[in-house]
């Protein structure tokens, strides 16, 4: 989510930071406090950001480091007609009050000239330390220290806000608020854009996006979801109410202007025009498990439907393939994303048979990132994002990549169908046991 964000915000990875994946406190390089506040308006990741003064491995260095920051950057923060407080935190380790304020005191070598105001400052300094990630097994010394000035505080209240259990219209799936902000960071939605969700269920992906001022539409083969029609899915509910509808979430949260449709389409049979594009495209595709995988009709189906007249004709529902729907999937973007835009989607997988080969590629769009979230101790999803970097042809019409190689993805891909049918099957069977 950083990274996607800094490439949207501006910025980068300190190359005095080393890549630590068990370490709470990253170091970036930002050239302005102004890029700092933005990119902290979008995360709900991070929890805060702070202009670094020094650091080091022991209190010795962090001292050091501090006396070589330049004067004409602390001055302004530290004038006698300033207000100021210092803050300690410490991960993975609690500290008495008598130990916060001995570590407090140490600083007193720091040209501070304002008053304390511990109610209402003007700015707040923090000592942070990283007592790394075992509870199990906490040393006496931090392994990093760390003192700056607070800029600002990340979105984690959006997760509380947009949460799901005060939602007006739900489902058995609806995204939980949290992971659709962190999946529309990773698109990089932006003000404007045009994001399009082609598994749209309830909205709950539409919400985010609509949030940080992007226009929001969607299709799903399911009638009565897209018409807010049928059983609650809300506990001591039977049936939806009147106004359950998509239109209706973004109306709760004051989004409504964002909203452009949805509509009952099969995600399998594309209705766009040619040149019709979208900015981002993010989506949850259903697994066969809560959510049945479908598509209108088969083959068969389709050939008997050409023989009759075709007025009134209601195509029947068929299964869909888990690849076939993420084929599909990749093949839409490559051709309806603007260039440049992104595709966001979760990948189940079963973690003791995942290699990365599995996942789907094709020659028009480039794997960004590949994050896991742990279901079980065998079953997992990935957040798979993908950037269009070429054109569409029309000899993509059919790519995927496989061993290696772009080939046609129909019949040629037992493989992935198995994998994914297996995936299916155990997640499925992991989740019945889970209730019983």
């Amino acid at each position: 989510e950083i990274t996607s964000l800094l490439s949207l915000c501006g910025g980068q990875f300190s190359s005095e930071q080393e890549i630590r994946v068990n370490s709470p406190f990253w170091i970036l390089s930002i050239p302005s406090e102004e890029m700092a506040r933005g990119l902290m308006k979008r995360t709900v990741c991070a929890k805060s950001i702070f202009e670094l003064w020094g650091h080091g491995r022991s209190a010795g260095e962090l001292y050091a480091s501090l006396k070589n920051y330049p004067m004409d950057k602390m001055l302004p923060y530290l004038q006698s007609d300033s207000t100021y407080k210092i803050r300690t935190h410490t991960f993975n380790k609690t500290l008495t009050q008598a130990q916060k304020i001995k570590k407090i005191d140490a600083l007193e070598f720091l040209p501070f000239k304002g008053k304390v105001n511990l109610k209402n400052p003007e700015h707040i300094f923090w000592i942070l330390e990283d007592y790394g990630m075992d509870p199990n097994n906490v040393p006496e010394e931090p392994f990093h220290l760390y003192f700056g000035r607070w800029i600002a505080d990340g979105q984690r209240e959006l997760i509380e806000s947009y949460s799901v259990k005060k939602r007006h219209f739900i489902g058995n799936t609806s995204m939980d608020a949290c992971l659709s902000f962190i999946m529309a960071n990773h698109g990089r939605v932006k003000p404007n854009d045009v994001v399009y969700d082609p598994f749209v269920g309830t909205g709950g992906l539409l919400i985010s996006s609509a949030h940080f001022g992007a226009y929001v539409c969607g299709t799903d083969i399911d009638y009565n979801t897209i018409h807010g029609l049928g059983k609650a899915s809300r506990k001591n509910q039977k049936w939806r109410g009147p106004d359950e509808n998509i239109r209706a979430n973004l109306r709760q949260y004051g989004l409504e202007k964002y909203y452009l449709d949805a509509l009952v389409s099969d995600s399998s049979r594309p209705i766009w025009r040619k040149g019709m594009l979208f900015d981002v495209i993010i989506t949850d595709p259903p697994y066969g498990i809560r959510e049945a995988t479908r598509r209108t009709g088969s083959q068969k189906e389709a050939v008997k439907s050409a023989e009759r007249s075709t007025e009134n004709h209601i195509f029947v529902s068929s299964s869909y393939h888990l690849s076939d729907i993420f084929f599909d999937l990749l093949k839409f973007a490559a051709e309806y994303l603007v260039m440049g835009g992104r595709l966001v989607y979760w990948l189940p997988i079963y973690r003791p048979e995942y290699t990365e080969e599995i996942i789907p590629r094709h020659p028009c769009l480039k794997l960004i990132s590949n994050c896991e979230q742990m279901l079980s101790s065998h079953t997992s999803r990935r957040l798979i994002t993908m950037e269009k970097v070429k054109e569409f042809k029309d000899q993509d019409q059919n790519s995927c990549l496989l061993d290696g190689q772009y080939m046609p993805y129909r019949g040629h891909n037992s493989f992935r169908e198995k994998y994914f049918s297996g995936v299916t099957k155990r997640i499925a069977k992991e989740e019945k046991d889970n209730q019983k």
